[in-house]
């Protein structure tokens, strides 16, 4: 009675009467399918912007907590009131989140003032809103868990859009909480207004407008459950400032309210569709496994698969780490850059496992000429991407986990009945390995790309945090470091932006503070976002920053040596006036910035150099000088095949 007689005053109180109420302005397009054996894991949800309604309906949703500790101890009385921004940041709390990074302005300085009232929560300041939202989703990469971060309102807001779009792209738990201009100013074009929920419509996996205070504690809960669960996302919060100041008294106990969404979750794969799955293994000559980022949380199932089967693996760019590189069965990465052997692999089979993957163009190039002479299996969690682009022969619409401990039950159980061989088709691919393996020249002291990535595997022992940005060094880190562990690489896959290296490092050092992180990154890309080293200073991060300064846009110069006649529209990325002068100056950068940095041009110098990095306590940079001449093969031209791949040449020759 107590607690209601609080909250009556407080919402007569003049200055934080609460809003009318709100209809449902979108809702969630739902395709629900009746059978019980028929696997309806995710569709798309078309339109994904809602306004919060504590006055709809009651849900039938049954109430679920997401990961809250039953423990959790607020700092506040229960019947105590307290302002939207610190019911926000104890519903983070009560999602265990302990760092977010976000930078301040005037529609949720009310968050951050409430950042500063909590004991638990750590907010990692970034110098740019694109930096926070890569960082949040480097923290998500390396640990698995959501990363968060929180922006102003209009251009803070907008800046996060690369971000979204990156993690929804590659699957990534996000949260991404905004201000907003307070309610009876949204759609007056007020200073510093975006609607952002429009912006972001279709690059998350939903988003919300809070215009109820009392639904923060829901709508935060609900948040966190989407972007983990299904095929993760990123969800975006866009919390009005007047609603970040209202006094409430929070009710923690509010169901969710996402039944149609609840339908949709992973279910047990059907048995009859595994039974067919290995039936077409064990009929199969030349079976190759196609494994993606959806397999991230399946490594040990995967590996214990492969011991049970023998079947070679072949990794998307995505997929890196999930089976280790260095293991006698990888074929690394196929695709546009991947491997002749694996991408061989694909083209001869006859049977196509393709767990957690979407068929993504730089991966198939010329889809009918992808794995023509092959049956298809798919096997994802997302059920918007089968046959989306490949039709496969065998779908399973289930969480990959779940169905390869399924299947190595079967596999187990039958091992004596099976009889498995594939033999003779590992030794055909064991010698194309040594007629094909991943190979580049030297020039007198010049220092190769590949070389450099080379020896920093050799030193780290292939156990660093690898982060990249975009080009030419991010397909040589993919090709030459040896990754056998999960979560060990991040990159921008499905995007592709530019920039991502060091704020994605800078989340990674935050989630795993004992790990070996290096940013792999080129000029052009780590002077996208180079304002970060400030943040690396600062937090004192152990970022290891290993520059391939080729004075170019490297890849795009690739393109244009085969395509172009080699003609420069606008890729040289120093002073054409002084040609013959490294510029800009990194190591100047890292100087303001109160970081070490050292300079190696010469091979004979390289390994010293990089061993220095690594031993030198804290953030390093290592600028190292390569040739803008080096090309990255394998190489399949965009809409090829495999019959079209090149393995030989460099911006030193003429085509």
């Amino acid at each position: 009675m107590a607690a209601a007689s609080a909250r009556s005053s407080i919402s007569r109180h003049p200055l934080i009467s609460p809003p009318k109420p709100h209809k449902l302005i979108s809702k969630f397009t739902l395709r629900i399918v009746p059978s019980a054996r028929t696997c309806t894991v995710r569709y798309p949800l078309n339109i994904s912007n809602v306004r919060s309604n504590t006055k709809a309906a009651v849900s039938t949703t049954t109430a679920t907590t997401a990961g809250t500790p039953e423990s959790f101890i607020s700092r506040f009385a229960d019947d105590e009131p307290r302002k939207g921004c610190d019911v926000l940041i104890e519903a983070l709390e009560r999602e265990g989140v302990t760092e977010v990074f976000g930078y301040p302005g005037g529609a949720s300085m009310e968050i951050h003032q409430a950042l500063t009232r909590s004991k638990t929560i750590r907010n990692v300041l970034p110098r740019h809103e694109q930096g926070g939202v890569f960082a949040a989703e480097g923290y998500a990469r390396a640990s698995g868990r959501p990363g968060v971060c929180i922006a102003t309102s209009g251009p803070g807001a907008t800046n996060l859009v690369s971000g979204l779009a990156d993690a929804m792209l590659d699957s990534i738990p996000l949260v991404a909480i905004t201000g907003q201009v307070p309610r009876r100013m949204i759609g007056t074009d007020g200073f510093q207004e975006t609607p952002i929920v429009e912006v972001t419509r279709s690059i998350t996996k939903h988003n919300y407008l809070v215009l109820d205070v009392e639904d923060i504690p829901r709508i935060v809960r609900e948040a966190f459950f989407l972007a983990s669960s299904g095929r993760p996302g990123p969800v975006l919060i866009d919390v009005p400032k007047d609603i970040q100041q209202q006094l409430v008294i929070p009710n923690w106990d509010q169901p969710m309210r996402l039944p149609g969404y609840m339908l949709r979750l992973p279910r047990p794969p059907p048995e009859t569709h595994l039974e067919q799955i290995v039936r077409l293994i064990s009929e199969a000559r030349k079976p190759v496994l196609y494994v993606g980022g959806g397999c991230l949380n399946s490594s040990e199932e995967l590996r214990t698969f492969v011991e049970l089967t023998g079947i070679p693996v072949a990794s998307t760019l995505m997929g890196l780490g999930v089976y280790p590189c260095s293991d006698e069965l990888s074929l690394q990465m196929l695709g546009m850059h991947g491997t002749v052997y694996a991408n061989y692999a694909v083209d001869a089979s006859d049977l196509l496992l393709a767990f957690g993957v979407r068929f993504d163009d730089r991966v198939t190039g010329k889809l009918e000429a992808f794995a023509s002479r092959a049956k298809i299996v798919h096997i994802d969690i997302d059920s918007a991407e089968i046959g989306k682009n490949k039709q496969p022969h065998v779908s399973v619409c289930a969480d990959v986990k779940l169905v390869l401990k399924c299947l190595n039950e079967i596999f187990e159980a039958k091992k004596s009945m099976l009889k498995i061989d594939f033999s003779a088709w590992r030794q055909e691919l064991m010698e194309l390995k040594m007629r094909y393996p991943l190979n580049y020249k030297t020039s007198g002291d010049a220092i190769p790309p590949q070389y450099a990535i080379q020896v920093l595997d050799e030193l780290t022992k292939g156990k660093a945090i690898i982060s990249t940005g975009v080009g030419q060094h991010q397909m040589w880190a993919a090709q030459f470091y040896m990754y056998n562990q999960p979560r060990q690489w991040m990159t921008s896959g499905g995007l592709g932006a530019m920039g991502f290296g060091l704020p994605a490092a800078i989340g990674a050092a935050v989630a795993r503070p004992d790990a070996t992180i290096v940013d792999i990154d080129g000029d052009g890309s780590f002077i996208m976002n180079i304002q970060e080293l400030a943040t690396v200073s600062v937090e004192n991060l152990p970022v290891k920053i290993m520059l391939l300064n080729n004075q170019h846009l490297g890849m795009v110069v690739q393109l244009e040596d085969r395509f172009y006649k080699s003609n420069r529209a606008h890729t040289y990325l120093g002073d054409p006036s002084k040609e013959h002068e490294l510029f800009p100056n990194m190591l100047k950068f890292a100087e303001a910035c109160d970081i070490p940095a050292a300079r190696v041009t010469m091979k004979g110098d390289l390994r010293d150099a990089i061993q220095k990095m690594l031993d030198t306590p804290g953030p390093y940079l290592l600028d190292i000088i390569v040739p803008h001449q080096e090309h990255v093969l394998p190489m399949i031209p965009s809409g090829g095949a495999f019959k079209d791949v090149i393995t030989e040449g460099d911006g030193r020759s003429s085509y």
